[in-house]
């Protein structure tokens, strides 16, 4: 049960910023000091190595370094953005995979993974919260537009306008949560004040903050072409997890005799949606059991062993506190207003998880089912060099990143949201929709336009089992 009593989180304590979230306030470094200039030269040129089939012969030349030339944690975080993308590269960019990182890149990520509470691979922190810069440094912004479009990225594996999109997409969805997290805890502050006006003041503000959410989100249709995200970046962001189709039983670090498993990047490793969850109190449980009396869902549990340690402690702290939908119900009847507009943030919410299906279905489900319907003549496209994601096998067998069955398990968080409102009427609304007192039910729409799917020889409707072609990065 939250308390009432227990300290609220100071987010200066967790690296947590009220203008920025949880993407750092200092602009994250883009160059390490000298002494590791001969990890720089390779990151820097990573898709001309990969291009090229020389990024494991440059790796296997490096000089070993250690860790004594960083001070600061920008140095750290900046450090630890580079050994991912070299080690990823290195993993995945030839014909064929290794399992064995050499001890020039293993033993330095490892301590600094260690550091910043972070497992050594390639995480949504060092691929998006600390691998962004300013184009002009210290243009001022006055709008949200205008921030994004004074971002640029620092490191990419494929140099295309549409992985540095997909990056900085991501960078713009933090910038416009950070008001969310500042307002929850505002409204957490006002219900242990017994303040219901305030806290209904920023139920209503939450709610507009979320539904921005969702347009941030969608801008990844503007420069993100489908098939060049899902066959030639995706596969370097795959970790070593689930991967022994390929012969990839986890990796080996260094001169460890025990190989280390790993999931990959993937959104859910961002410490935003979890705080959203944890505010409103939505709950989450194993896939495939939607009762209260389930479990947690344990892939979202893992997935904060994927954040920096501090954002993952953050939400530790949240959890014990987060008191507004139970003091919501309290006040239900003598203020109907302070529930519609909790009612009104849950429903964004779900909106928002609307959208994310509707994302990971075009950039994932769709290409996964175009790979499998065109055969060679799509992986054609993708380099030879390119570790290929993974051979095609029954689809009872193929998962979703973790081993979660990637539309079930997002089809079931967006459920599971409609399920928190609070109030009869409220909970009807969202898990049946305004009309359903006025017209049956449809089956469930993937939103995908049925020209499209005759364009690529899909079926008229995407089945759960089909939809899930694919580890789900993302």
């Amino acid at each position: 049960m939250p308390s009432y009593t227990y300290p609220l989180p100071d987010l200066k304590d967790y690296d947590i910023s009220r203008k920025t979230g949880f993407l750092p306030e200092e602009l994250p470094l883009s160059h390490l000091p000298a002494y590791y200039e001969p990890w720089e030269l390779i990151v820097n040129n990573l898709p001309a190595l990969l291009l090229t089939k020389r990024v494991r012969s440059m790796v296997l030349n490096l000089p070993y370094l250690t860790c004594s030339h960083l001070a600061t944690d920008r140095e750290y975080r900046r450090a630890y953005s580079v050994l991912g993308y070299i080690a990823h590269a290195y993993i995945w960019g030839v014909n064929e995979i290794t399992d064995k990182l050499p001890k020039q890149i293993a033993d330095p990520w490892l301590e600094v993974s260690e550091k910043l509470g972070l497992p050594p691979v390639a995480t949504y922190a060092g691929l998006v919260l600390w691998n962004w810069q300013q184009i002009i440094p210290g243009e001022k912004a006055t709008t949200d537009e205008e921030f994004l479009n004074n971002l640029k990225v620092i490191d990419t594996f494929t140099g295309s306008l549409d992985e540095c999109w997909f990056y900085l997409v991501s960078v713009y969805f933090e910038y416009k949560g950070a008001p969310c997290i500042s307002t929850g805890l505002d409204a957490i502050k006002h219900a242990r004040e017994n303040n219901p006006e305030k806290v209904k003041e920023c139920l209503q503000a939450l709610a507009e903050q979320i539904d921005y959410l969702g347009s941030a989100l969608m801008k990844m249709q503007e420069m993100c072409d489908p098939h060049v995200f899902y066959f030639k970046l995706r596969p370097y962001l795959a970790g070593w997890k689930n991967m022994q189709d390929l012969g990839l039983n986890g990796v080996y670090y260094g001169d460890h005799p025990t190989p280390r498993v790993y999931s990959g990047g993937s959104n859910a490793q961002s410490s935003l949606i979890q705080t959203l969850d944890l505010l409103l109190n939505i709950s989450h449980h194993s896939t495939g059991e939607a009762s209260s009396s389930a479990k947690e869902n344990p892939f979202m549990n893992s997935m904060k062993k994927y954040m920096p340690g501090k954002h993952a402690k953050f939400l530790d702290h949240l959890a014990k506190v987060n008191v507004i939908r139970d003091y919501v119900i309290s006040h239900s009847k003598s203020d109907p207003e302070l529930l519609l507009a909790y009612n009104a943030a849950v429903a964004m919410m779900k909106t928002f998880r609307d959208k994310h299906i509707q994302i990971v279905t075009r950039y994932i489900v769709l290409q996964a089912q175009k790979s499998r319907s065109m055969g060679s003549e799509t992986t054609s496209t993708v380099r030879a060099g390119l570790a290929k994601a993974r051979p095609e096998k029954k689809t009872e067998e193929l998962r979703g990143t973790g081993g979660t069955a990637l539309l079930p398990f997002l089809k079931q968080c967006r459920d599971e949201t409609g399920n928190t409102a609070a109030g009869s009427w409220g909970k009807r609304l969202l898990r049946d929709g305004p009309l359903s007192s006025r017209r049956p039910l449809q089956r469930e729409s993937t939103d995908i336009p049925l020209q499209t799917k005759k364009h690529l020889n899909l079926p008229s409707e995407l089945d759960d089992d089909a939809s899930s072609l694919t580890r789900g990065h993302w």
